[in-house]
């Protein structure tokens, strides 16, 4: 394996499928069985979901007519569901899992801290991660960073809707170039916006490198085995 300890950032949106919100069991049951191909491999696993498919604070806020703090804060309670569910969800496709939020205990979810996230990962379990940072104004991007710093993961796998980094949109610009490798003074002179600013620092200071795919069947093992795939960001 090239990853050992990766930490994987899954879009709320994603979960989703097909539905107009919420999660699709079947969607979770995929990410379920691409995730035992990983830890059979013998990868500790983390997740960090956002919480797209119920609610955007940071996109929200203005048109809903919510103070901007608050927003971000029920944003952070879309994530915390998401986690609970997937939590329970995993566990009946034979996941077993352990799921720690920065807001605290809610239900079977326990409060999170760098000690209990790294037992659980040495457990063998997947863990998830829920609550973002446990505080407004920062992106389930930065959380991710700042998990994957704490827990000394190498690497976070970035699922999104295209299959890599591009220098464009390519849903707007057919002629938009795909890179297979960027580094992170290069995304951030760009200004790209696979991740925030704030995650891609935090990944270039604590050399943590990001690898940018489409959620298909056997690319997160394909990933971690280090094969070509998406764009590696380092």
């Amino acid at each position: 394996m090239k990853y050992n300890k990766i930490l994987i950032k899954l879009s709320g949106e994603a979960l989703q499928g097909s539905r107009q919100s919420g999660i699709d069991p079947e969607v979770a049951q995929f990410v379920a069985s691409e995730i035992k191909e990983a830890q059979d491999l013998g990868a500790k696993v983390a997740v960090v979901v956002g919480g797209g498919n119920i609610y955007r604070g940071a996109e929200s806020f203005e048109k809903d007519g919510i103070r901007e703090e608050t927003s971000h804060w029920m944003g952070m309670l879309a994530i915390c569901i998401n986690c609970l569910a997937l939590s329970d969800l995993f566990k009946s496709f034979g996941v077993e899992n352990h799921a720690l939020s920065a807001l605290g205990q809610v239900g079977d979810m326990g409060s999170y801290s760098v000690s209990e996230g790294k037992k659980t990962l040495d457990q063998g379990k997947v863990l998830l991660l829920s609550g973002g940072e446990g505080k407004p104004f920062r992106s389930s991007d930065s959380g991710a960073a700042t998990r994957a710093k704490e827990l000394d993961m190498e690497v976070i796998f970035k699922m999104t809707k295209v299959d890599g980094v591009y220098d464009s949109d390519p849903f707007v610009n057919p002629n938009a170039k795909k890179f297979s490798a960027i580094s992170f003074d290069e995304v951030l002179e760009r200004d790209l916006k696979v991740m925030d600013r704030g995650a891609f620092e935090t990944c270039k200071e604590n050399g943590i490198s990001i690898v940018v795919f489409r959620l298909e069947k056997g690319n997160i093992r394909k990933a971690v085995m280090g094969q070509e795939i998406g764009t590696v960001v380092k």
